[in-house]
């Protein structure tokens, strides 16, 4: 694919409905034409921090138009961490605070935002979302959203333990997602043990079978292990596998080109 340059911004979105909050997120656009879809980015539990918002941008100089997503908006706003003990201890101390139905009206709010910024051909397919750690999980809830056609979570833990604030499994949402998931991770990831990826990869074949039956040429869900450990995509973290970086971002723009398609004028190259 060519790249291209792109003009980011801090932008913050106010609250249009019940229970939302103003959201400063992280907006990143081509600077050359339109762009040919958009991208919701959900952050780690380190907030947007110079890593988000660089996935951001260089997903904007892919031709995206790219809006990081607050999910601390509640508790910390403007939170953006580094990677030590101190920063995971204290972005944990906000995840706990979360609940979904909040996320999912902040997701929500900004889904509807990006919408609105795109020329009809790049919006009509549907939003793409991809979401790291914490976001990981919180992009398989944002899957469930209307908005939203084509999903990449990496190493998105606790999936099958439960869901933010309390509640069943985020992996029984499964059924009720209307594009596709590409459920990504390591290896070698503590937070996400064998009996988890053994608990997505069911929850991922039972919905295909569900979906092939209904509609057999749907593009199906996908879990992809690579090796490495807990964000291997991440340059600033220590576990940060350069070759399965690659392996998944590729995997991530192949995702967004198939289900969003080469809108806005741009083509694969």
């Amino acid at each position: 694919m060519s790249l291209s340059t792109c003009e980011a911004s801090w932008q913050t979105l106010d609250p249009l409905g019940p229970g939302q909050v103003p959201l400063r997120c992280w907006w990143a656009r081509p600077a050359d034409g339109p762009p040919r879809a958009g991208v919701l980015v959900l952050p780690e539990v380190f907030g947007l921090n110079g890593w988000i918002r660089g996935v951001t941008e260089r997903l904007a100089a892919a031709g995206y138009a790219a809006l990081a997503v607050p999910l601390f908006a509640r508790t910390a706003p403007d939170l953006e961490l580094g990677y030590g003990p101190d920063d995971l201890a204290l972005g944990r101390s906000h995840k706990e605070r979360t609940r979904t139905d909040q996320l999912l009206a902040d997701v929500g709010l900004a889904a509807d935002w990006l919408q609105q910024q795109l020329p009809p051909t790049a919006a009509a397919p549907g939003l793409g979302c991809v979401g790291f750690c914490f976001g990981g999980h919180v992009a398989l809830l944002a899957a469930s959203l209307p908005a939203v056609a084509a999903t990449v979570d990496f190493y998105g833990a606790g999936v099958a333990a439960g869901r933010p604030g309390g509640g069943p499994p985020s992996l029984e949402l499964v059924p009720t997602i209307g594009g596709t998931l590409l459920c990504i991770c390591g290896r070698e990831d503590p937070l996400i043990p064998s009996s988890d990826v053994a608990a997505i990869e069911t929850a991922l074949a039972t919905a295909n079978a569900a979906r092939s039956a209904a509609k057999p040429a749907v593009r199906l869900h996908r879990l992809v292990v690579l090796e490495g450990g807990h964000g291997f995509m991440c340059a600033a973290r220590s576990d940060h596998h350069p070759a399965s970086a690659a392996v998944g971002w590729s995997l991530l723009l192949d995702t967004f080109a198939r289900q969003l398609g080469p809108e806005g004028g741009r083509t694969e190259s």
